[in-house]
């Protein structure tokens, strides 16, 4: 079959089954810019148009948005402070040295694991040889058994199995049919090959471990884990916190027990000072529930029914799978944080994906007020007032990440047709084979990529790796608008080895939208980091490296 025959074929028959298909992945209002490439992806069998350069158009700044928006950041008040540091980097020595020791260690690990699975694999062999042999000479022991005795016409085959350690039903020796030493001895080579596999590991549930960012799947705590917990705890309880050494320490990961305060200081919600915070949050609290009285009675008025209806029908569709977020209550305040921001920021309304990103705050800010898991957390439990805080909290610090990345969401997402291209750009260089097998199978960059800016990867990795991710993002001077490009990067080129082994349109596109993330923890997700890092390091001031 044709090249465009496979895509006829990929988008008639799974349109509306692929996770992030093109008609989910588009925002609700906006249509990408250029026409050629939205008519190449939504119309069936059509062969995309030869690209032509084009000038980008120039970012728009968030100054220039404020000028023009009611927007609800007031940056004049409180956050000078916090603006002027925003713009310093990081110290680039120590951030490499720990990238490398992330790189390194995990290698290390990872050889020691083979070789331990080596050793126990090759002693579970022998043990299993002479369990194999002992269990054969007893079934020809059986056979030996007066046929007569051993037979009746209504117990053929037993009534019990018992599973063996893989979950097979097989049947007991006392209730088997009575057969052939060759029949016995098939059975047991069958599970003797069996018992030998790899031991495999047990499913992880989507958001396991999620409370337990920093501990590698225990819940004892490492004494590295809890040195770490002790400088956030020291630089937190300063007069006027160090947002640059706050930073540094936050780019491995944040443990949970500050993930709030960090999250909230590095985002620019609350002010370094300390004696301030408490202030600055009442006020802001006070501020956003005068909004809701201001504004969400509007929602069903006539020029707003519409954004109200899209979000209503987005938000059930909002991590399904968790039955935190599937709770009446949780939904209706996604529904009142997102028409706020939508209405108080007119020149990008709300866009499908947006809802996404409200996932992350919440959860962060509801561990502040309980320790179990939050899968199934009833929120019911929590006070009135405690319920009210992780919304307004939520509601700020979401604003502040998409005052970095609105263009992404403005008419045409400008935003992220230029980090599409850039993406494809800096593949090209880092991975020329990556490139070439995509091209050669006519899979566009936009086709798969536009989801991982839209959602900043959230459809991509469980949510407890988002949370992980977002601690870099938030430490990282504009992690959200420019290093996620290279993290973008360092995912698609860490699944090479399989991208390059499918062969046609149809098996590119699936496994795009459907890589196997969801065992990831968070090493996997600090190795990510530390190859992004290198990425940004050899590229991202020197452009004209991954420039044609």
């Amino acid at each position: 079959m044709s090249s465009d025959g496979n895509k006829k074929q990929f988008w008639k028959r799974n349109a509306e089954k692929l996770p992030g298909s093109i008609q989910h992945v588009y925002g609700a209002q906006h249509p990408p810019f250029d026409p050629r490439l939205h008519s190449n992806l939504m119309k069936v069998g059509s062969r995309p148009p030869p690209a032509t350069p084009g000038k980008p158009k120039k970012a728009t700044t968030f100054q220039e948005f404020e000028s023009i928006t009611s927007d609800a950041w007031d940056v004049k008040d409180d956050d000078d402070e916090l603006l002027a540091m925003a713009a310093q980097n990081l110290n680039i020595e120590v951030v490499m040295e720990t990238a490398n020791k992330v790189i390194e260690n995990h290698s290390k690990q990872q050889e020691r694991q083979r070789q331990d699975n080596t050793a126990e694999l090759d002693q579970r062999e022998e043990e299993d040889d002479e369990e194999a042999e002992e269990e054969e000479d007893e079934g020809q022991e059986v056979c030996r058994v007066d046929l007569g005795d051993a037979i009746s016409p209504d117990a053929s085959y037993g009534s019990q199995s018992s599973p063996d350690t893989e979950g097979r039903l097989v049947k007991s020796h006392s209730e088997a049919p009575i057969g052939s030493p060759r029949d016995a001895a098939s059975e047991h080579a069958a599970l003797h090959r069996q018992r030998s596999l790899p031991h495999r590991p047990p499913i992880i549930p989507l958001v396991a471990r999620m409370a337990d960012q920093n501990t590698s799947g225990t819940l004892a705590m490492t004494e590295r884990e809890a040195s770490r917990l002790d400088k956030f705890k020291q630089l937190l309880a300063g007069p006027n916190t160090d947002l640059d050494e706050l930073r540094k320490l936050s780019w491995s990961g944040i443990p949970r027990q500050v993930r709030p305060i960090t999250w909230k200081l590095l985002s620019g919600y609350l002010p370094a000072n300390a004696e301030r915070r408490e202030s600055v949050l009442q006020r802001k609290r006070q501020e956003y529930f005068g909004f809701i009285e201001q504004y969400y009675d509007s929602r069903n008025d006539e020029h707003h029914q519409d954004t109200y209806r899209q979000i209503h029908i987005d938000i059930p569709r909002t991590n399904p799978l968790i039955p935190l977020f599937q709770q009446a209550s949780v939904q209706e305040i996604f529904e009142r944080i997102l028409f706020i921001w939508a209405i108080r920021h007119p020149a990008s309304g709300y866009v499908q994906g947006i809802n996404d990103l409200v996932t992350p705050f919440f959860v962060v800010f509801l561990f502040e007020y309980i320790e179990e898991e939050v899968e199934n957390f009833d929120v019911s439990s929590l006070q009135e007032e405690a319920l009210r805080n992780i919304e307004a909290d939520s509601f700020w610090c979401m604003s502040k990440l998409l005052d970095g990345i609105q263009d992404n969401y403005t008419f045409a997402q400008p935003g992220i047709q230029r980090k599409v291209k850039a993406l494809e750009e800096l593949v090209s260089r880092i991975d020329e084979s990556v490139h070439c097998h995509m091209q050669q199978y006519e899979v566009e960059y936009l086709q798969f990529a536009f989801r991982w800016m839209n959602n900043l990867l959230m459809r991509e990795l469980p949510l407890r790796c988002t949370i992980r991710l977002w601690d870099t993002y938030q430490a990282e001077p504009e992690g959200f608008s420019h290093f996620h490009l290279y993290v973008c990067a360092a995912f698609l080129v860490k699944w090479r080895k399989e991208i390059l082994e499918e062969r046609d349109f149809q098996g590119l596109m699936i496994l795009l939208q459907n890589l196997p993330t969801m065992h990831w923890g968070n090493e996997e997700v600090s190795v990510l980091l530390a190859e992004a890092y290198r990425l940004k390091f050899a590229f991202a001031d020197a452009p004209n490296h991954y420039k044609r």
